[in-house]
């Protein structure tokens, strides 16, 4: 007859390899979760190159599928613009300083405006200390104000009607708004018309 002890820990087991099951099933043939497995075979093995190999191609793919759902941030074309498909692009790897984008071109006839909105940059940080420090945000002729709440450096010239926005957002993301043959107006709305909210929570 089994004691008391030896029943609950049977159960223990049994309910662990239940759930075990249950998640193995569920990322069943999901590529990050192979090469993650694959790495911890080649580590047992011995096999550190393979391992490490291994591991930054699922932080690649990881990469990947936040770069792609940085996209949705991306606004749809105003009233009388179009715009090209969204791209993303996840590049580097940590020891690098990795990047991942989306970015998406609007046009008008003649005018152009880019958007792109980064996380996991390199330039990040310096972006932060001009925010921080308004000297340095019109040492080169940009003037700081508000967008939708958010800290914004607009640097426009009237004379060739080129210009562009930054606006950091919760010091994770930069988000750029780049125009030519553009009214300043049109870079405001444009980067008016993406959710920071929503942004700041992803």
């Amino acid at each position: 007859m089994l004691k008391p002890r030896n029943i609950n820990l049977k159960l223990i087991i049994i309910l662990l390899t239940s759930i075990l099951f249950f998640i193995s099933g569920a990322v069943l043939a999901d590529e990050v979760t192979d090469s993650i497995e694959e790495a911890i075979e080649y580590y047992t093995e011995g096999d550190f190159v393979e391992a490490a190999s291994s591991l930054d191609y699922a932080s690649q793919l990881i990469r990947q599928k936040r770069s792609g759902s940085l996209e949705s941030f991306l606004p749809e074309p105003l009233a009388g613009w179009s715009a090209k498909d969204v791209e993303s692009q996840a590049t580097g790897g940590a020891s690098i300083g990795g990047m991942i984008s989306a970015k998406r071109v609007y046009r008008m006839e003649q005018s152009q405006i880019t958007i792109e909105i980064f996380t996991d940059s390199p330039m990040l940080q310096s972006m932060v200390m001009m925010f921080s420090n308004p000297a340095y945000a019109s040492a080169d002729g940009g003037k700081l104000t508000k967008i939708e709440k958010q800290k914004a450096v607009i640097k426009y010239k009237p004379s060739s009607k080129n210009g562009e926005i930054n606006i950091v957002v919760a010091k994770k993301y930069l988000v750029t708004v780049k125009g030519r043959k553009i009214n300043e107006s049109d870079l405001v709305d444009y980067a008016s018309a993406i959710d920071y909210k929503k942004l700041k929570k992803f």
